[in-house]
């Protein structure tokens, strides 16, 4: 999971946008843009996500770079109660977090991608929730043989490259 920060309106006035992310199915399985960094954002993010995903205990692992709200008590304390295994990037290593940064580039350069500050919170909501459908949904994900990660996440995959096999 990561975070990364978005222009707001104003100079020096950022939205942070917190995203977890399946590695297996690169699909972004729960995000979040808020005014303000807090680990207890961070908390209720992966608390749902849990939850919604129905993960069992000591079957996950949560990767993250080493930002305040990945290393918070509070957020090391939900993973031990969940059962989550902690797993950091190294130490003064800024893209030692390849998939979340992968997701991160793919919005950045995706066409609809407003190239001035977001008016407003809301409007960050509202960008990022129609990208989130569309990566997940939409977009065929080269490393996933051209699937959209919605269908791997979903075990879809398995019958379509079935299909694209016999038609080849």
């Amino acid at each position: 999971w990561d975070i990364t920060r978005l222009a707001g309106p104003h100079k020096w006035n950022w939205f942070h946008l917190y995203v977890i992310l399946d590695v297996y199915s690169r699909y972004a399985v729960g995000w979040l843009v808020a005014p303000r960094e807090s680990d207890r954002l961070a908390h209720d993010l992966i608390a749902a996500c849990a939850t919604a995903e129905q993960i069992p205990t000591g079957q996950l692992t949560l990767h993250a770079d080493r930002g305040s709200s990945m290393t918070s008590r509070t957020v090391a304390q939900l993973l031990a109660d969940l059962g989550v295994t902690r797993s950091h990037s190294r130490p003064h290593i800024s893209n030692d977090n390849p998939y979340s940064e992968a997701l991160l580039k793919t919005e950045m350069f995706h066409p609809g991608f407003p190239h001035i500050p977001f008016e407003s919170l809301q409007e960050a909501r509202e960008w990022f929730a129609g990208f989130q459908r569309w990566y997940n949904e939409e977009h065929r994900h080269s490393d996933l043989k051209f699937v959209t990660p919605g269908q791997r996440h979903r075990g879809e995959d398995v019958a379509i490259l079935e299909q694209r096999s016999r038609l080849y």
